[in-house]
């Protein structure tokens, strides 16, 4: 009876190596198939998004104050009313503002100001100066 289980055992054993050595993962290649055109919209997409301060663009302060807490109360409310425009922060000392949009003509900017102004009465549209480097 022993003999029966010692064998039994090293069967086991031998079927359990022969077969982990047979079973591998699954391994393959992965080809993505893309329009060219899509690298050139996302080289342009980061050469926008570097842009985001440019001068030439018109954005609406929605908050001006020396609080920090006032200026994210502002912002989360702002982004509560209108989620067509994402607000920011900005630190200029000795305050804190919240500036909202990146509009490229003052018509654009001049249409959403007169939405967000029920809101904010206090808003107004401004070009951002060139940050120096």
């Amino acid at each position: 009876m022993k003999s029966f289980n010692l064998k039994n055992n090293y069967l086991s054993i031998f079927c359990f190596v022969i077969t982990s050595i047979y079973c591998f993962g699954q391994q393959g290649n992965v080809t993505i198939n893309q329009d060219k055109n899509i690298t050139a919209l996302l080289d342009i997409k980061k050469t926008m998004n570097k842009e985001v301060n440019n001068s030439k663009m018109y954005k609406i302060q929605i908050y001006s104050g020396n609080h920090r807490s006032n200026a994210k109360s502002a912002q989360t409310e702002f982004s509560n009313s209108f989620s067509n425009w994402r607000p920011t922060i900005q630190y200029e000392p000795p305050n804190f503002k919240i500036w909202a949009g990146n509009f490229r003509t003052r018509l654009e900017a001049d249409r959403a100001l007169k939405k967000i102004k029920r809101k904010f009465p206090n808003a107004f549209i401004f070009k951002p100066k060139k940050k120096k480097s």
